[in-house]
């Protein structure tokens, strides 16, 4: 016979109420770590044990984070569906997707020396399975709710906007490392193309969905002092869709027919060197921004998670654009990102555990947005 779970004092009731889908963006940046490690050129690369380690932590943080919000989904459901109908905190739910997709593609290039190569396999067609298939309800169902049930101004949009949209381009990096593991023939080119279709959706929606946050962000001046590492947000569809079309490409040999095959590969230089450089650029007016907010008094937030991430993907698609150009640019501009990224998973990590042991987090938000506890 099944039991109803015993009652949660009201403490940690009440903390279970206030953990929101933002969370996931501490196991994304905590498993791009590992596979941006594995990802840097070969003289410089880590020992695999190490990026192993990391992505194991990232696992382990994940199944804790799922039974947590399933807690929260059970005894707290009028909160879950405020956070849908929150367009501060909706959006968060592509995260959900992106961390599943983050820990499975992980097993397959840092924690497969941990495993073994068939449980990672395994470990990773069930995430991605289940990541893909969150992520494109997400692309769909936030974008919906924003135009039938949210009420938003312009002057509100932020690159947290980006978030479900980004989900189907992880997919779009993280597929082909799967392609491999099929039987030959069309399961292979139909997983392959599979990607290079949700490579073509994301791209496009971020395309149509940037432009209004750039927007905002020169008619509307800055944002405000806890959102502003969300600006670190744009740089992930940028590093990621760099990745995407060059793991595709490499994966295409043998899976695609020629000159398909051959045409990825070009293709994979004439998007990524141009995107990279933009990539390059936002960094550059994201970090002024935070710079000035911390002038101005900016504390830490669960957002500074947006350090970690999108940076982990520029790491991806400037190594994968030294593999296809052969150019030592890329792989200096590799591992100086990684630097970057390893300083932001450390003040990210340090200060979401200084706060949980505070009790600061996760807590009931007071003055700041939902989205920002």
């Amino acid at each position: 016979m099944v039991t109803a779970a015993p009652p949660l004092p009201p403490r940690r009731a009440g903390r279970f109420r206030h953990l929101g889908p933002n969370w996931y963006a501490s196991v994304m940046g905590t498993a791009v770590v590992a596979s941006a490690g594995v990802a840097l050129p070969g003289p410089v690369r880590g020992p695999r044990d190490l990026f192993a380690t990391v992505w194991a932590v990232s696992l382990l943080m994940l199944a804790v984070l799922l039974a947590a919000r399933t807690v929260h989904w059970t005894r707290h459901r009028d909160q879950a569906r405020a956070h849908l109908l929150d367009p501060a905190t909706a959006p968060f739910y592509g995260c959900l997707a992106m961390a599943l997709l983050a820990v499975g593609g992980g097993a397959l290039t840092a924690g497969r020396s941990l495993i073994g190569t068939r449980a990672a396999v395994g470990l990773d067609t069930v995430l991605f399975t289940a990541g893909t298939a969150i992520g494109l309800c997400a692309a769909v169902a936030v974008p919906y709710l924003m135009a039938v049930r949210h009420r938003v101004e312009p002057g509100q949009a932020t690159p947290v906007w980006l978030l479900p949209l980004v989900a189907p381009m992880v997919s779009a990096a993280l597929g082909p490392l799967l392609v491999p593991h099929l039987p030959p023939g069309q399961p292979r080119e139909t997983l392959l193309l599979a990607c290079f279709a949700l490579f073509g959706l994301s791209l496009l929606a971020v395309l149509l969905m940037l432009p209004l946050v750039f927007a905002r962000l020169i008619t509307a001046g800055p944002l405000p002092l806890a959102l502003t590492p969300t600006l670190f947000l744009v740089l992930g569809p940028l590093g990621q869709s760099t990745t995407a079309v060059a793991l595709i490409a490499d994966a295409a040999p043998g899976v695609v027919p020629a000159p398909y095959d051959r045409g990825l590969g070009v293709f994979a230089v004439l998007y990524g060197v141009p995107v990279m450089g933009f990539a390059l650029l936002w960094l550059g007016l994201a970090t002024a921004h935070v710079v000035r907010a911390r002038r101005h008094g900016m504390g830490f937030t669960l957002t500074w998670w947006a350090f970690t991430f999108p940076v982990g993907t520029c790491v991806t698609g400037a190594a994968a654009l030294a593999r296809h150009t052969d150019l030592a640019m890329y792989d200096v501009l590799a591992v100086a990102l990684y630097g970057v990224l390893v300083a932001a998973w450390l003040a990210a990590a340090w200060g979401t555990v200084r706060g949980l042991l505070s009790g600061e987090l996760p807590g009931a938000p007071r003055t700041a947005p939902a989205a920002l506890r």
